[in-house]
């Protein structure tokens, strides 16, 4: 699993070094990654095969010609870098993601289990602060309803 978050910098070509854990998690077919924009949040997110795998089958069960499926071809497939492991362990990442997510210096690089993002350092804290808040909230929301199934099916 990706796990953890790393503060990373980003030097003059655009290059960062993937945290050692992560490059032995993402190895496959090619020694790197498999990039892309983030359906879910303003960043990259990136992985092994499998992760890339996980989402052509996704797209795979919706009909051809579907309105989500020619999203996420366009989304994934058409965003889709593979970027490959330097000597050091680095990746670079492509001018255009780098500017889409105003990529500039400082980038937080997040494990989320099967697959990992890279994030504006400022951008990342901010996002951080709002899923704290959110699973904070989601949480004791999730509790009260299991008390309450709990006390009604005691009941």
């Amino acid at each position: 699993m990706f796990l953890s978050t790393f503060e990373k910098q980003l030097d003059g070509k655009r290059r960062i070094v993937v945290p050692q854990e992560f490059r032995a998690l993402a190895s496959g077919p090619f020694d790197g990654v498999f990039c892309f924009p983030s359906i879910e949040a303003d960043c990259i997110e990136a992985g092994g095969k499998a992760l890339f795998d996980r989402y052509q089958a996704v797209i795979e069960e919706l009909p051809f010609g579907d309105p989500l499926r020619s999203a996420l071809e366009t989304s994934i497939l058409g965003g889709a870098c593979r970027l490959a492991f330097d000597t050091a362990g680095r990746i670079t990442l492509p001018d255009s993601l780098c500017q889409d997510f105003a990529l500039t210096d400082w980038v937080a690089v997040v494990g989320l289990g099967d697959r990992f993002q890279i994030w504006d350092l400022a951008a990342f804290r901010a996002h951080r602060a709002a899923q704290r808040k959110a699973a904070r909230e989601g949480l004791a929301a999730l509790r009260n309803q299991q008390r309450a199934q709990r006390q009604g099916s005691a009941a």
